[in-house]
């Protein structure tokens, strides 16, 4: 159920609709809020300030169909700004960072403010009377559309600034950075200490690939977004089994196919297939808030249009191979999330997830054949290996961060013809297989205390 809710957050968090929706029931209450006040209480702030409240019917209706009128256009030249930065991001970059526009909070909000104010404009107006109808306005609510006048004009300002810096590649991959770095510090909190490597238990592994497996078929298609890991292992223990995840978190499914194996104790009905597919979040897209090599994927895609011979943006590629050595520095002393999930010292559940190895293979080896050539590019990959492997003691860790660059430097070898060039890399490859060979104990230790 969490899962699910959690799900549910994100999807409206996501959505266009969601802040503009609160922001308009916001507005409706201030409202209804300042006309009871009106109403109720004897303020006698037109004697006191008539030049500030003493506006009548005609003027209040006036001033907010003014006020309305112009929020409401003001909306839609802010909802055309906003596709028109999707767009351009969208072919510039790649699609899957319009996701993040559309999250941003600011476009949110600045779209919902003025549809906000619109509201309000719309709720007051139909309280103003003049003297044959009885004659009423609501001072304060006419003084308070007046000042939310003013504070659209300041979101207005601020909000053409803002897109022109939103739009700009250092601003996209640093999102798409920062996001990723987050969801690295939520699912693998813990280090993973001196020269210890993940849960890899082969004689496990053998031992469970001789017992008899039923296959659980998919209930849906598309990708896992997210895995409820309590409701998972939950079901193990209720049915006395040993679930086996044939798919992981970022994996696209397709109905019928396998999802998840168990071990057979006489059948598995609909029922409990039903509640071994509850766990598992199954969408169109996917998400970073699980899917750390999805994170990476964007800046990855962001490096790929910038190589594309179209563009040829060699600054860009280099700035998303320094965000992926931010990312890749984080996580290289942490622990992995293990692939034997225990409930009372009992296997319940192989869990299928990242590796080290292959969110490096993920983060630098497209870019590596898409840079050839490109000395610049491949100077600063090799660079953030250097970077990267400074920050890890494991030994498997490190034999994978040495056959990336060992990609590198054959890429170099063919592509590039330039003695100086080759030079320049040859130098930067020596120091960092030097690296790679001596392990950073003193470094990592007084990091970690």
């Amino acid at each position: 159920m969490f899962a699910k809710l959690h799900y549910w957050w994100q999807a409206k968090r996501s959505s266009f609709w969601f802040v503009p929706a609160v922001i308009v029931l916001d507005a409706v209450a201030l409202a209804t809020l300042l006309i009871t006040l009106d109403v109720t209480v004897e303020l006698h702030v037109v004697e006191r300030w008539p030049l500030l409240f003493g506006a009548g019917a005609d003027g209040a209706r006036g001033l907010l169909t003014a006020v309305a009128g112009s929020m409401i256009t003001v909306a839609g030249v802010v909802f055309s700004i906003t596709l028109v930065a999707l767009a351009l991001a969208s072919s510039q970059y790649t699609s899957r960072v319009i996701r993040n526009f559309m999250r941003d909070r600011v476009n949110q909000a600045v779209l919902g403010v003025f549809v906000g104010i619109f509201a309000y404009c719309l709720v007051v107006l139909r309280t103003i009377r003049g003297g044959d109808e009885g004659g009423f306005v609501p001072t304060l609510a006419v003084l308070g559309g007046l000042i939310l006048a003013f504070v659209g004009i300041a979101v207005l300002i601020y909000f053409i600034h803002y897109v022109s810096t939103s739009i700009q590649a250092s601003r996209i991959i640093a999102a798409a950075a920062q996001e990723t770095l987050a969801a690295v510090d939520q699912l693998f909190p813990e280090t993973l200490g001196d020269h210890a490597d993940e849960d890899t238990d082969a004689n496990l592994a053998q031992a469970l690939a001789m017992r008899a497996w039923v296959a659980v078929p998919a209930e849906r298609t598309g990708y896992i977004q997210t895995v409820d890991a309590d409701a998972l292992l939950a079901v193990a223990r209720a049915h006395g089994t040993i679930v086996r995840m044939d798919r992981g978190i970022g994996d696209f499914v397709v109905v019928g196919t396998p999802l998840v194996s168990a071990i057979d104790h006489g059948g598995l009905d609909d029922r409990i297939t039903a509640e071994l597919n509850a766990p598992f979040v199954v969408s169109r897209q996917r998400t970073v808030e699980q899917d750390v090599a999805y994170g990476i994927r964007q800046i990855v895609d962001i490096a790929m249009k910038a190589l594309s011979p179209g563009v040829n943006d060699t600054t860009t590629a280099v700035m998303c191979v320094d965000y992926l050595a931010a990312i890749l520095v984080r996580l290289a002393p942490r622990r992995i999330a293990a692939a034997h999930w225990l409930d009372q010292d009992e296997l319940r559940v192989m869990a299928r997830g990242p590796s080290f190895a292959g969110l490096v293979s993920e983060s630098f080896d497209q870019i590596r054949q898409n840079a050839g050539g490109n000395v610049a590019v491949l100077l600063r990959m090799l660079g953030a290996l250097e970077a990267i492997a400074s920050r890890t003691l494991s030994p498997d860790r490190r034999r994978a961060l040495g056959q990336t660059v060992e990609e590198i430097a054959e890429a170099a070898e063919r592509t590039i013809d330039s003695p100086h060039d080759r030079a320049r890399l040859g130098n930067r490859l020596t120091r960092v297989r030097d690296v790679l060979a001596t392990e950073p104990v003193l470094f990592v230790r007084a990091h970690q205390d």
